[in-house]
């Protein structure tokens, strides 16, 4: 029952297609953007990302037990969400902080409100706000062996325009799963090509995000300075890896793109003018509490209650 995803009432559109193949899928697409970060930043990253997996399967593992709940670990949910959270740490953060922030993700922001499928915001990114909040000097330092100075998008907040070769290419500082464009673009890649994904929420996102940087960057149309905001920070593993959560996001076509074009100016509003230099995991978690008004304005009428036939 836990490999099947959770239906409406009728009528119903059959297909085989179960949620642990989904989750599946995503951690085999996430595994360009963990394995170089791993190249890029050594064995602690291997670490962080094995414990922070770790704690999410665990802690679901217990709290059904305890709660004498069928044990779900086998649809990967929570190793997707462990290793999304692994991807968004800084790459030298003590390994307690992925077992923290792991049984925050899953107990509070999934468990508590009733499990997959029922938690309103994307476990990962709730986890990360959670442990900027609550430690912010350790979350906000990415000084590593394969990388010391300001971030890319710190630079950028200074009035410096990153080496953009260097961010494509991943040799930038950042949290794990960020630094390399081209690991994140294969993985998204992949997941469109099965279907998983389309880009409805990433293309609006990313579209809408480069015309507010361009109307409001102080930049103009500077592909330097675009690209550098595109390639540098966690927009491009938020765009199509945690936008795009089947839980969170709006189930309607014109809501998706409402709700992608809500991010982009959300984190170019976070960016431009925020104290900090990144929003994405804001920016993505207050979409997600808007969604049910997404959702709302943008359903489709009945036929016979001011909407048309189809």
């Amino acid at each position: 029952m836990s490999d099947m995803l959770h239906v409406s009432s009728n009528p119903h559109v059959r297909s085989k297609v179960t949620t642990s193949s989904i989750m599946l899928a995503v951690v085999l697409a996430l595994l360009p953007a963990a394995g170089f970060g791993i190249y890029n930043f050594g064995l602690h990253a291997l670490l962080l990302i094995c414990v922070t997996v770790a704690s999410t399967v665990a802690t679901e593992f217990v709290y059904e037990k305890l709660m004498k709940k069928e044990v779900t670990i086998g649809d990967f949910s929570a190793v997707v969400t462990g290793l999304l959270l692994a991807l968004n740490l800084p790459p030298m953060a003590p390994w307690w902080i992925g077992m923290i922030g792991g049984i925050f993700a899953i107990l509070v922001v999934k468990m508590l409100f009733g499990g997959l499928g029922q938690n309103f915001m994307n476990p990962a990114l709730g986890a990360r706000c959670f442990l900027l909040i609550s430690f912010t000097s350790i979350m906000t330092n990415f000084d590593c062996d394969a990388y010391t100075g300001a971030t890319p998008l710190a630079q950028l907040k200074s009035g410096v325009t990153p080496d953009v070769f260097s961010m494509v290419i991943g040799k930038t500082g950042g949290t794990i799963g960020e630094t390399s464009m081209i690991a994140i673009v294969i993985g998204a890649c992949f997941l469109i090509l099965l279907g998983i994904i389309d880009l409805r929420i990433p293309g609006s996102y990313i579209v809408s995000f480069v015309v507010f940087l361009c109307l409001f960057g102080g930049h103009g149309i500077d592909p330097a300075y675009l690209s550098a905001h595109l390639a540098g920070g966690g927009l491009m593993l938020g765009a199509f890896f945690m936008a795009t959560d089947y839980v969170t996001r709006p189930i309607t076509k014109k809501g998706q793109y409402l709700f992608g074009i809500f991010l982009g100016i959300l984190t170019g509003i976070f960016r431009v003018f925020g104290a900090s230099s990144e929003g994405v995991s804001y920016a993505i978690i207050i979409g997600n509490l808007l969604v049910p008004l997404m959702e709302k304005i943008t359903l489709p009428k009945a036929f016979g209650k001011g909407g048309e036939a189809v």
